[in-house]
């Protein structure tokens, strides 16, 4: 056992190069390689690590860096030097012998760079600094550290204030973009289209957001072109349902349907054929067709049944079981019934449970909103008019700068509702009312002008 419990392996590992050792490391516990991620995830307090990226190293399709052959070595329980002398003899081959690597130091993993901190800003110079170097030629730790930024954003995207995340997608957008105009690897490039269509669709999501569609849609098209560039099924298919998206908040139900059944056309791993196949549910809800909403949700919950790998990327790349829930609510709602009512009410419940109990990164924000006002319209539905108001509280006292262009049309088409007949001017409901348009008020001014960016 080495100083600090590692193990240290026998004299025939001198000339094995990183990829021929983690696959040895791996078999001789009889893991795969997803399992070997979950060991890594675990020691690193994240879940960034898939197994896809384990295969990379196997494959020497990537090298792991430094900060990673850290956590591989405690994952194998084997010294730190014997990952590093086969790092070095698979670049000696790569490079035809005699090449010296150069370890540069990695941001710790859970610096929030939009919180501003000085620890935190000193790491971002630090990483601004290697793509700088990368300009002229791009190495495994840029894309690396390119994909954990990625990563960091898409989960934190659906939790944290919008505002927060707003610069930084764009600054590590425009970083990928200068990249791919540079020389790299036809590998690398690959992985950089792949983080560029990432990017660019939570640039397409951060429009979304704030209610300007054009804009979303633009930035969608170049996700789907950059997605086409790295041909990844799972992002072309991903972005597909962003269109949908757009799509369905600017009126165009059955186009939103029919992006939606594209998307379902690629040949996509984890969780994104019960996003579309959601999408494609609500969409046509909408528009008057009870039976293939229902059709359509019933092939969202197949699709979940059938799902054997986990999602590629965090956060709002997946589609977690709460948010299934709370779509499926927003549907039966609009197909409408007193039983469907019925489901709708339990259906968004089970999504505030389920968000409630995740992690705390995982607990959207936004889709808490949305499943308090579904349940305020199925009271409404059911003439419920206190337990609407129960509902609704949890929105009218929450944070506007928190709430999304779509929160916002949801208070004013429930604030139409509140100003029906059938409710007759009663006091309470026009009070009800009041409170809705105040809010909606209070969270469009914000979401109306986002902040500069710096040039």
């Amino acid at each position: 056992m080495g100083a600090r419990g590692h193990v240290f392996l026998g004299d025939g590992m001198g000339d094995t190069g990183i990829g021929a050792l983690l696959v040895r490391l791996r078999t001789a516990r009889g893991w795969s390689q997803q399992r070997v991620a979950d060991e890594y995830n675990a020691l690193e307090g994240r879940s960034a690590k898939t197994g896809k990226e384990i295969g990379r190293y196997e494959r020497e399709a990537r090298v792991p860096v430094p900060y990673a052959r850290k956590y591989l070595a405690q994952v194998f329980s084997v010294d730190v030097a014997v990952l590093d002398q086969a790092v070095a003899v698979s670049k000696g081959r790569r490079d035809g012998g005699g090449a010296v690597e150069v370890e540069i130091a990695l941001p710790a993993p859970e610096a929030t760079y939009v919180r501003g901190d000085r620890l935190a800003e000193d790491a971002v110079r630090s990483a601004d600094f290697a793509r700088f170097i990368a300009q002229r030629n791009v190495d495994e730790f840029v894309v690396e550290q390119l994909e954990a930024d990625v990563g960091r954003l898409a989960r934190t995207y659906v939790s944290h204030p919008l505002m927060e995340q707003y610069v930084e997608i764009r600054r590590l957008r425009d970083g990928v973009f200068d990249l791919l105009r540079g020389r790299q690897d036809p590998r690398q490039t690959t992985d950089l289209y792949l983080s560029a269509s990432r990017l660019c669709g939570l640039s397409a999501h951060v429009c979304l957001d704030l209610g300007d569609y054009d804009s979303a849609a633009t930035h969608a098209r170049t996700a789907r072109a950059c997605a086409e560039a790295a041909g990844h099924e799972g992002m072309l298919a991903w972005v597909r349902a962003v269109e949908s998206l757009i799509a369905y908040w600017t009126g165009r139900y059955e186009q939103a349907a029919r992006l939606a059944q594209a998307g379902r056309r690629h040949r996509a791993g984890g969780s994104i054929g019960t996003r579309l196949a959601s999408l494609e549910a609500r969409a046509l809800a909408i528009v008057g067709d009870s039976a293939g909403a229902l059709a359509a949700l019933s092939d969202a919950e197949r699709s979940r049944e059938a799902v054997s790998d986990r999602d590629e990327a965090p956060g709002v790349f997946d589609f977690p079981v709460a948010k299934q829930f709370a779509y499926a609510g927003t549907t039966l709602l609009a197909v409408g019934g007193q039983e469907r009512v019925q489901k709708a009410i339990v259906s968004a419940e089970t999504a505030i449970r389920l968000y409630r109990s995740a992690d705390g990164d995982d607990q959207s924000v936004g889709d808490l909103f949305a499943s308090h006002l579904d349940l305020t319209h199925g009271h409404l539905l059911l003439g419920d008019l206190d337990g609407a108001e129960e509902m609704l509280d949890f929105v009218l006292t929450g944070s506007p700068e928190r709430m999304s262009a779509s929160i916002v049309r949801r208070l004013i088409v429930l604030g139409r509702e509140l100003g029906g007949p059938q409710y007759g001017g009663a006091a309470r409901a026009a009070h009800l009312r009041d409170r809705l348009q105040h809010t909606a008020v209070r969270a469009y001014l914000p979401a109306s002008h986002p902040p500069e960016l710096p040039t």
